[in-house]
């Protein structure tokens, strides 16, 4: 997660947040290729790399929540968790009807729409400004 907030710093969000998705992407349709023939060594590797992306993914988009409401950052952050388990519930769902190749697809699938929606997203730049609880307003330099 570390990484993923730290290339989000460095390289931008959008672009943090699409290379992520791609390499999560391309990582879940690879591990729905595993089958038993496949190396154990290559089964594990295929798994990991697929995490380092979904792992990073999480901390850029924990990166993005900062730029939703400054002062909200908290409460943000805590609903982006809390939907993050709604989702692992409703893949959990999907894992129970379906077949484990079929899951690593779907999970792929929906990667591949939501690096879609991402590429609609405009990423502020310069400063963006926050209206204070009194009515003042506050520019705030994003990075």
């Amino acid at each position: 997660r570390p990484t993923g907030g730290y290339f989000s710093d460095k390289l931008g969000r959008k672009l943090t947040l699409t290379i992520c998705l791609a390499g999560l992407a391309v990582g879940y349709f690879v591990m729905g290729l595993i089958t038993p023939e496949w190396f154990i060594v290559l089964a594990v590797l295929a798994t990991m790399c697929c995490s380092f992306f979904v792992q990073a993914g999480e901390g850029a988009v924990f990166a993005v929540v900062p730029l939703v409401q400054r002062r909200l950052t908290g409460q943000i952050a805590g609903m982006a968790g809390a939907y993050g388990n709604v989702g692992a519930l409703l893949f959990l769902t999907v894992l129970s009807v379906v077949s484990a190749q079929l899951f690593f697809w779907v999970i792929a699938a929906t990667a591949v729409v939501t690096l879609i929606v991402v590429q609609f997203m405009d990423e502020p730049r310069g400063q963006m400004a926050e209206v204070l609880p009194d009515g003042t307003v506050q520019m705030i330099d994003v990075h």
